[in-house]
């Protein structure tokens, strides 16, 4: 055994080989990255060699997790991440067998995030758009931060990540790269289109240097905002609207996509919108949507 946080020279450098064959062969994003590396230092923390990866060091592992208080989402992201790992180290001929092809994992919770309403969204963006009535350019900046995550529900990475050449003005409509390189476009409405025409002609200029990138969205100094600064802009906007969820840019994400089901929309349309690989990701919003209306079926209707 290992010494906790400690990987022997051997495991290090099969570690390394497999995070530069999810980043450079899969596509993974950084941030993705970096939760691979987290979560399988820990795993490997406890073994001498590759060879002692067995289903008990697996289930051991979990199990350690669960007594430390880690959720079900949580250890069912671990699982997941033992499973891809073992799957690779046998194809790769570092592993004789793969133990984490019989590894069971408990399912992740379900349940979204709370998410604002549709006056609380209204609200936050209200607010945002009479902070930038002067026109100063951070301001005409965060209005748009807000009026796109929940226009488009795209990411905040996927935001920050725009470049002015994935506008298409025309169309209302912007080209995002999502996880796994996946390209989608995105459609948003008039405040948005306001919002970004505002800051296109005033706000953006004010902002841009001589070594600017060409991304949309820049930060104070110039250079492509952070998407720590645009998930600040989104709390310090919920915050200021009395009862509104303090969520985050996810939560605008989730907002967006439960009010338009709630108004109808075709669940294929939203999966598109999102960027979900799988039906089944975009159906848990429906058992938000079904939750509300069994709450206002059961405060109107005389026979709830």
């Amino acid at each position: 055994m290992t010494s906790s946080g400690q990987l022997t020279s051997d495991v290090a450098a099969a570690l390394e080989e497999f995070l530069r064959h999810l980043a450079l062969e899969r596509g993974r994003s950084p941030h993705t990255v970096r939760a691979y590396r987290s979560d399988l230092s820990g795993l490997l923390a406890g073994i001498a060699d590759l060879q002692d990866l067995d289903l008990p060091v697996l289930r051991r592992w979990l199990a350690a997790g669960h007594a430390a208080g880690a959720g079900r989402s949580t250890l069912a992201r671990r699982a997941a991440a033992a499973r891809t790992f073992t799957g690779w180290a046998r194809r790769t001929g570092r592993i004789p067998t793969d133990p984490g092809a019989r590894l069971a994992s408990p399912r992740p919770n379900s349940a979204l995030p709370a998410v604002p309403t549709v006056a609380e969204a209204t609200a936050v963006l209200d607010a945002a758009g009479s902070g930038a009535a002067e026109g100063e350019p951070v301001a005409l900046r965060d209005l748009l931060v807000l009026e796109l995550l929940y226009a488009t529900g795209v990411r905040v990475a996927e935001l920050c990540g725009l470049d002015l050449d994935d506008i298409d003005a025309d169309r209302r409509a912007l080209r995002v790269v999502g996880k796994g390189d996946r390209e989608r476009t995105v459609v948003y409405g008039v405040p948005a289109e306001g919002a970004l025409r505002r800051w296109l002609a005033t706000g953006r200029p004010a902002l841009v240097r001589s070594g600017s990138p060409p991304a949309l969205l820049l930060g104070a100094r110039g250079g492509r905002l952070d998407p720590r600064v645009a998930r600040g802009v989104v709390h310090q906007a919920l915050s200021a609207v009395p009862g509104a969820p303090d969520v985050g840019p996810h939560g605008l994400r989730h907002a967006a996509a439960t009010h338009m089901l709630e108004r109808g929309a075709d669940l294929r349309y939203v999966q598109e919108l999102l960027g979900h690989a799988k039906l089944a990701t975009t159906q848990l919003y429906t058992h938000v949507t079904v939750e509300r209306l069994k709450v206002v079926h059961e405060q109107a209707h005389p026979r709830a």
